[in-house]
């Protein structure tokens, strides 16, 4: 079990868990899977802001598909 943060990686075991995953590290299992992110993390408003934008275009995307979908998939007989 690796704990990562920035340009750091310490191998830890499982009762250190908690402590590296408090101090921002993200825990990841001995294939690389992340296994906890590190606390207090932060995500800028720009980014933030940009990302509800882009999910409420793909929302109001699909909406329209699926709107649309039951009268293309109609068959003539």
């Amino acid at each position: 079990m690796k704990a990562v943060k920035e340009n750091r990686v310490y191998t830890i075991s499982e009762t250190e868990q908690d402590y590296y995953n408090a101090k921002g590290f993200d825990i990841m299992d001995d294939n690389g899977e992340v296994i906890a992110y590190g606390r207090g993390k932060t995500v800028s408003y720009e980014e933030y802001a940009r990302i509800v934008k882009e999910l409420k275009a793909l929302k109001e995307n699909k909406s329209a598909k699926k709107t649309k979908e039951p009268a293309e998939n109609k068959t003539e007989e």
